[in-house]
This record gives C-alpha cells, sequence and structure tokens, in this order.
C-alpha cells in the first residue's frame, strides 16, 4: 500500500493536491501588526477570542495589512511614510516578495485587493511631483507593479473595493509631505482632503469635498458596509482644542453625513480618529482614538453617540459577531457590545494601529 507521503508526492506531481487555505491556520479572524517585549516587530493572526494563531516576523514597525482572498499570505504595510511592502507566507512567516515603490515614492500604509485577487492596489506619496499615487500590482506574476493613477489628491492613506459599485475608494488626507521634511506636514494652511471613488483605471467617478472649515481635517481611514456606504475617519491638523467631528458617512452620490458633531464627548477623541468600523448590522459606527484613551460608538442613522468606553491606547478596531472588537498598545483585546466591554485576551504585544478582518471568502 503506498503511503501518505507518496500519495501527496503523487498529488503534487500532478498538480492535484490541494492548495493550502486559511484554515490550515486555524481559521483567524484578525490581522494585527505589534511590536514584541524584545523589540522585533510582527503581523500576529488572531483567533475571534483573541488569541495569537501565529506570529510572522517584520522588517520595521508595521501599520495596516492586507490578506490575500484565498491563499495564507499577507501584505504588511510599513508604518507611513514607508518603503517596505512584505508579502509574507503565514503558513511559516517566510517572505514571498517585498514591493519597493518606484523611485520619487513611497507608500502610505494601506493597501486593497481586487475581488478576483489577481492586483494589489497601495496607496503611495509621489513626493517629487507632491500628488498621490495608486500602484498596481500583479500578484500572479510575483507582485510585479504593472501600473499606477492618481489618487484623486494629495496623502492618500486608506484605500479600499466599493460595495456598491465595480471600482476603489480612496481617503486623499490632503497632507503634502517629503522624506528630507521627515514626518513634517507642509501644506497645512491650503490642504484640502477628499474621498475619490474611481474606476479601476484611475477615472474618478465622484469626489466628495469637506467644507471649507473642515479643510484641516484629514480624512484617513475607511469602513465600508455591505450596501455601499461609506464610514470614514478623520484627523484634525488644525488648532488643538478645536470641536470639530471626526467621523462620518457617505454613499457615492449623495451628501456627506458628520456624526456626533454638537456632542461635547467628540472632544474625548482629542482630534484624532485612529481606525473606524461598522457593526455587522451596518445601524452602529465605532471609532478609536489613542490620544484619547477612548473607543466612541454611534447610531448610523441618527449620527448620535450612543456609547463611550475607555481604553488606554486604544486603535485597532474591527466587526465582531455582536459589536466590535478593538486592540490596544497594553497588549490588551477586548470586545465592545453597547455599553458593555469585554476583556478577551491579554499578550506582551503592543497592538499598532489597526485590527484587520478577514472575510468569509478569505477562509
Amino acid at each position: 500500500m503506498a503511503s501518505r507521503r507518496s500519495f501527496l508526492a503523487g498529488l503534487l506531481a500532478t498538480g492535484l493536491a490541494p492548495q493550502a487555505s486559511w484554515a490550515d491556520l486555524g481559521c483567524p479572524s484578525f490581522l494585527a501588526a505589534g511590536q514584541q517585549n524584545d523589540g522585533s516587530y510582527v503581523l500576529a493572526g488572531l483567533s475571534s477570542k483573541g488569541d495569537i494563531l501565529f506570529r510572522c516576523p517584520l522588517p520595521d514597525r508595521g501599520h495596516a495589512a492586507s490578506a490575500h482572498p484565498k491563499r495564507p499570505e499577507i501584505v504588511a504595510f510599513a508604518r507611513r511614510p514607508g518603503r517596505f511592502a512584505q508579502v509574507i507566507n503565514c503558513r511559516d512567516g517566510a517572505p514571498l516578495a517585498r514591493l519597493d515603490p518606484p523611485n520619487g515614492h513611497h507608500f502610505y500604509g494601506h493597501g486593497c485587493f481586487s475581488s478576483d485577487s489577481t492586483r494589489l492596489y497601495t496607496t503611495e506619496n509621489d513626493y517629487v511631483n507632491s500628488r498621490g499615487v495608486v500602484g498596481i500590482w500583479d500578484t500572479t506574476n510575483g507582485y510585479q507593479r504593472i501600473g499606477s493613477f492618481s489618487s484623486g489628491g494629495i496623502g492618500p492613506h486608506d484605500i479600499l473595493l466599493r460595495n456598491d459599485a465595480p471600482g476603489l475608494v480612496i481617503a486623499n488626507g490632503g497632507i503634502q509631505t517629503h522624506p528630507r521634511s521627515g514626518r513634517a506636514k507642509l501644506n497645512l494652511k491650503t490642504m484640502r482632503p477628499n474621498l475619490s471613488y474611481t474606476d479601476f483605471n484611475g477615472s474618478v467617478q465622484d469626489q466628495v469635498v469637506l467644507p471649507p472649515d473642515l479643510h484641516q481635517n484629514s480624512i484617513r481611514h475607511l469602513a465600508i458596509h455591505t450596501d455601499g456606504t461609506l464610514a470614514f475617519a478623520m484627523q484634525w491638523q488644525g488648532e488643538p482644542g478645536a470641536d470639530v467631528p471626526i467621523t462620518g458617512l457617505h454613499l457615492s452620490g449623495t451628501t456627506p453625513q458628520l456624526l456626533a458633531e454638537d456632542d461635547p464627548r467628540v472632544r474625548n477623541l482629542q482630534g484624532y480618529g485612529g481606525s473606524i468600523g461598522f457593526s455587522a448590522d451596518g445601524k452602529q459606527v465605532a471609532v478609536t482614538s489613542p490620544r484619547g484613551g477612548v473607543a466612541q460608538i454611534m447610531d448610523a442613522v441618527s449620527g448620535d453617540l450612543l456609547y463611550e468606553h475607555q481604553l488606554p491606547d486604544v486603535c485597532g478596531l474591527a466587526t465582531a459577531e455582536s459589536g466590535f472588537v478593538v486592540t490596544t498598545g497594553k497588549g490588551q483585546v477586548a470586545a465592545l457590545s453597547g455599553p458593555d466591554i469585554s476583556p478577551l485576551s491579554q499578550s506582551d504585544m503592543r497592538w499598532d494601529n489597526h485590527l484587520i478582518p478577514l472575510t468569509r471568502g478569505e477562509l
């Protein structure tokens, strides 16, 4: 009788062996970058209960990540601004490829796969020409760069696939930077953030600009509901202490809705939206602020601020079956459901900015 090893070898030789999937890694629910006690950086896979299922080493501090829809591999992006995007085999942590932006560009921390997983789209700064760019990479050919197009603004940060139509939505933060100036913001007086909806060739189909008195409210992070409604989180670059909205909703073709505008508790965010997400039913929106050490939950219809949770250095946020899951720079993973907060796990990790959900299609 043929051994299991020879049987599998025969399957491999004929190309009939089953491909590895996310199920081989315990069906992780989330991805998160973080720093370990020894100072090294990793990208970790987390269960729905916050348990760490695997850790993959990173060459430097990470920011966000994108999971391949089918294969157990991730693209981990450097903390913005950065020049690495590492493609990692999650089964053993081995690097599969490293994406390097063209000369005069750097990454801005986020990217997304096409629905058929053949393309990866990355947000980039063309700092030579002071413009935002979306890079296009061929995932079927070693993540080779095959093109780019204008993001529709300056300082693109987050990027998502649209749910209401084919295409992309891009958060152009409006902030001009240059490597020789470090992380200095060079155009605060004239910045003009926007949301740009484009097709896959970069043609702008819709664009939303904030009112003039909010032109210094940098649009940074995005979440999208199944009906195409977009939630966006902003970071105020104007006078400290100003009472300005930090979250908003938008559906292409309509006027954006700013949430909790007149609620004094918005100042607890200290002008900084770290991550944003919808509840599973789309009725609530949550935003985090590591500066304020709070997570706020708002009604997606009325815009009212419903609940506020105190969590030191909270930033990562993702949708859960009932409510939300958050991570903190103190190593905590917790569940938020209405007024209730439930600790899920505690580790030695200093979790970074984002908690990336893996969809059922990716599992």
